[in-house]
C-alpha cells in the first residue's frame, strides 16, 4: 500500500493512509457503502452471509452460491477438542474479548493458514468458529455445560442465538442480529482494520492479523461503546432520571460512550437502522421503558451538545432485548467485523508495501552521554 503522504496530527485524523475498494465512510448515499452498495439497502434486502461473500469474494452471491456458502460456513462451526480444552481453562471472569483473542490464536496453531492462497478457507473457518468459541466458553462457565457447536443452523445469527440460549430463537431476533452483523461488518480504515493491515503488510498470516485486530477492538474507545452505553442506561429507571443523569455527566465533563464519531459529522447511518430494530423488539413494558430512556438520552445529547448517537448506542437496547449478556456485545462486533478485517488483509496483500510511517521527533536535542559518576 505504502504511505506516500505525511501522516501527522492527533490520531491521524483527516489523513489518507492508503486505498481500498471495500468501503466508503461519509462520502455517498446514506453515508456508508460496501463495494458500492449502500448500507441502508443492504440492511433491508440481504443477509450477513451475502455481505461476507461480497467483501471476501467481490460480488453478491446468486441463490445457488449463497446456499453453498451458508452450508460451507455451517459445516465449519464445530471446535476441535484441543481448542475447547483451552477455552475451558480460560478463567470464568476473563473478558470475553480476551477469550476470542486466545481462541483465534489457538485456532491458528491447530489449523494454520499455511499459504496466502488459503485465505478464504482460513477466513470462513474463523467466521464460523468465533461465535462457537465465545458461546462455548460462556456456557461452560455459566451453565457448566459443554455445548455441541454443530447446531445445524442456516446462518451465523441463528447459530449464535441458538447456541447462546439453548433453544430456537424467534425469527425477529434472528433477523435483527443478522442486520447488526451487516452494520458491523466493515468500516474502512478504523483502528482495528488498520491494525490488521499493518500486520498484513509484514506478510504475516491471517490468524495473526485477526488477533491483532481483536486486540485493537478490545480498547473501550473503539469496540466497547455498546457495553458502556448499556452500563450507563441500566442506571436509570425513568426518562427524568436519565435526563438528570446526562446533565450531571455533562457538568462533570464525563465522556459519554456511543455518541459522536471520528469520521461522520452529522449522523451515523447505521444508527437509524438499529434504532428501528430496537423499537420493533421492545415487546413488554420494561423494554419499552428502556427504549424510551435511550431515545431521551439521544435527544438530550443532540440538543445540549449537538452529539449524535453512533451505531453502538442503540445496539445496547437491541442486544438487551434479545437477552444477549452485555459482556458479549463487543465479541459480536468481532464476529461481524472479521469479514471486513480479512477482506482488508487480502487487499493489502495484493499490492503490498510494508506500512512504516515516520514520526516527528519532539525529544531532547543531541547530547553526549555523561560519565556515570556525574549522573
Amino acid at each position: 500500500m505504502g504511505l506516500d503522504k505525511k501522516l501527522s496530527g492527533a490520531g491521524l485524523r483527516g489523513q489518507s493512509a492508503g486505498e481500498t475498494a471495500l468501503c466508503t465512510v461519509g462520502k455517498s448515499g446514506t453515508g456508508l457503502t460496501y463495494c458500492g452498495y449502500d448500507i441502508d439497502e443492504l440492511a433491508r434486502t440481504v443477509s450477513f452471509e451475502e455481505v461476507a461473500h461480497l467483501l471476501l469474494r467481490g460480488e453478491l452471491p446468486d441463490a445457488e452460491d449463497l446456499a453453498a456458502y451458508r452450508e460451507r460456513l455451517m459445516q465449519r462451526c464445530g471446535l476441535p477438542e484441543p481448542l475447547t480444552e483451552v477455552l475451558e481453562r480460560i478463567p470464568a471472569d476473563a473478558h470475553p474479548m480476551d477469550v476470542l483473542r486466545t481462541g483465534a490464536s489457538m485456532l491458528g496453531n491447530l489449523e494454520p493458514e499455511g499459504s496466502f492462497a488459503n485465505y478464504l478457507e482460513a477466513t470462513d473457518r474463523l467466521l464460523a468458529a468465533l461465535p462457537s468459541m465465545i458461546i462455548y466458553w460462556h456456557r461452560f462457565h455459566r451453565d457448566g455445560v459443554r455445548v455441541d457447536c454443530d447446531t445445524g443452523s442456516d446462518s451465523i445469527a441463528r447459530h449464535f442465538l441458538s447456541l447462546l440460549h439453548g433453544e430456537a430463537p424467534s425469527e425477529a431476533h434472528v433477523r435483527c442480529l443478522d442486520v447488526s452483523l451487516i452494520l458491523y461488518a466493515e468500516h474502512e480504515f478504523n483502528a482495528s482494520t488498520f491494525t490488521a493491515r499493518v500486520c498484513a503488510s509484514t506478510l504475516s498470516d491471517m490468524h495473526s492479523c485477526i488477533v491483532g485486530a481483536i486486540g485493537s477492538l478490545r480498547g473501550p474507545l473503539h469496540g466497547g461503546a455498546n457495553e458502556a452505553a448499556m452500563d450507563m442506561l441500566e442506571q436509570w429507571d425513568t426518562v427524568e432520571q436519565a435526563e438528570a443523569g446526562i446533565d450531571a455527566m455533562l457538568e462533570a465533563r464525563e465522556k459519554i460512550m456511543g455518541f459522536g464519531h471520528a469520521v461522520y459529522r452529522e449522523s451515523d447511518p447505521r444508527n437509524a437502522i438499529i434504532k428501528s430494530w430496537a423499537r420493533q423488539l421492545a415487546s413488554n413494558p420494561d423494554q419499552q421503558r428502556f427504549y424510551e430512556i435511550s431515545c431521551a438520552v439521544e435527544a438530550k445529547l443532540l440538543a445540549a451538545k449537538g452529539l449524535f448517537a453512533n451505531a453502538d448506542f442503540f445496539h445496547a437496547a437491541a442486544y438487551h432485548f434479545m437477552n444477549i449478556p452485555t459482556l458479549l456485545f463487543t465479541p459480536l462486533f468481532v464476529c461481524a467485523r472479521t469479514s471486513g478485517w480479512a477482506a482488508h488483509v487480502n487487499e493489502q496483500r495484493q499490492n503490498n508495501r510494508i506500512i512504516r510511517p515516520s514520526a516527528d521527533y519532539i525529544g531532547p536535542e543531541p547530547r553526549p552521554v555523561p560519565p556515570i559518576e556525574t549522573r
